[in-house]
């Protein structure tokens, strides 16, 4: 009668120390914390594009600034909190660069829109947006193959200036008052992610089309089998 008491103390310490380290950040699931900062990102979108519907306010831009830095805060520490806490999953793996692109895209339309960027300028947020169609696109004819494509080194950086580089353009006025030659760095920042977009979209295509050329022989050898058999 002694051991099934005895049973159960040994167990409950187990218990405890089990649930003592899943706090609520490390909920597993689609509400664990690195997918909730992701979920933010995504809704920082439609109100950043609210506040730079008024661009000669002054407080909107800040306002605009403000939401848009926190977002892209995020995009570090998803990634970082989900390895840490060995939290990675497809959800989140999925949702991360959607959630980049509608920030990135939105930005530069509204950008556009209210002429901080404005004549040759418009080719940099045209490289930029064509690359993210492009890479969207054969991300999801390479998913059909079950062929990933990595982020390399390169995109990390190109997103890193596309996002900074917003920050500048997205102060615009409001930031000149602060730090003359605001919009100046944020257009030449725009140049340097426009070329790192044109590099990394080039590596992509070229490793789309490896693998879609090496997918049509072993097509055409399949149906030289059959016509032979």
């Amino acid at each position: 009668m002694t051991t099934t008491p005895r049973n159960v103390s040994a167990a409950a310490p187990r218990s405890s120390q089990g649930n003592a380290g899943a706090g609520p950040g490390r909920l597993r699931g689609p509400f664990n914390l690195p997918n909730l900062l992701t979920y933010g990102r995504i809704l920082a979108v439609p109100a950043v594009v609210v506040c730079l519907f008024w661009p000669g306010e002054p407080d909107m831009r800040w306002a605009a600034l403000a939401i848009f830095a926190l977002a892209a805060i995020t995009d570090y520490l998803d990634g970082y909190l989900a390895r840490a806490w060995s939290q990675q999953s497809a959800l989140g793996r999925m949702l991360d660069p959607i959630a980049d692109k509608l920030l990135v895209a939105a930005s530069l339309l509204m950008l556009v829109a209210d002429g901080t960027i404005r004549s040759w300028s418009l080719w940099a947020a045209i490289i930029i947006l064509c690359r993210e169609m492009l890479v969207s696109g054969l991300r999801e004819f390479l998913a059909e193959l079950r062929v990933s494509v990595p982020v390399t080194r390169v995109a990390k950086w190109k997103t890193a200036a596309q996002l900074v580089s917003l920050a500048f353009l997205i102060a615009g006025p409001a930031g000149e008052t602060v730090l003359p030659g605001t919009h100046a760095i944020g257009i030449a920042l725009l140049w340097v992610a426009a070329l790192l977009t044109l590099y990394t979209g080039w590596d992509y295509l070229n490793h789309g089309i490896s693998h879609i050329l090496a997918q049509d022989e072993i097509s055409v050898r399949d149906d030289d089998g059959e016509t032979g058999a």
